[in-house]
């Protein structure tokens, strides 16, 4: 059940409307999550410039579409799930490596560490130890790569749990 409205830049507050503004004089429209954003201009600037920041992360980013399929597993954000196995395809992820992403897994150990440690980010930060992060580097991960991966992890609470709580819901073929 849809819970927040989405929002046209006219009666959205005043940096809202620039910032939706902005954003369809650029791609010509925006989706239904961030013109619900749209309510609080302080959540959509946060978002915005998260989505934008995180666009440079090193980790390729079939591996970051993985990490966000078994995040929003976790979360169960349907919407955000659809939206990530749509970008993982257009990444080269297989099916049956969507399927593996969002059970926490994959084929290579590498990748799998790198998720398995995502989902601890999302579910036990506190529970991170200075072992899981050395495992993380004997899988040859830097520093910069498990930083990247708590930015990953961030983003997709943050639009997973809005996503929820606006009640947005994925898409349906007509």
């Amino acid at each position: 059940m849809r819970r927040l409205h989405a929002l046209d830049p006219a009666e959205a507050p005043g940096k809202s409307r620039d910032l939706l503004t902005e954003i369809i004089g650029r791609r010509g429209s925006v989706g239904d999550m961030v013109s619900t954003m749209a309510h609080s201009p302080a959540l959509l600037q946060g978002y915005l410039d998260l989505s934008r920041a995180l666009k440079r992360v090193k980790l390729p980013r079939a591996l970051s579409e993985k990490i966000s399929l078994a995040a929003q597993e976790w979360i169960g954000c349907a919407t955000c799930l659809a939206a990530h196995t749509e970008a993982a395809r257009a990444n080269g992820v297989s099916d049956s490596d969507i399927v593996l992403a969002r059970q926490g897994a994959a084929v290579d150990p590498r990748e799998a560490a790198l998720i398995g440690f995502a989902l601890r980010v999302l579910a036990e930060p506190s529970g991170i130890s200075d072992d899981d992060v050395a495992g993380l580097r004997a899988h040859g991960w830097s520093d910069r790569a498990i930083a990247d991966v708590v930015g990953v992890v961030a983003l997709n609470l943050l639009t997973g749990a809005f996503n929820l709580v606006a009640g947005i819901e994925p898409a349906t073929a007509s």
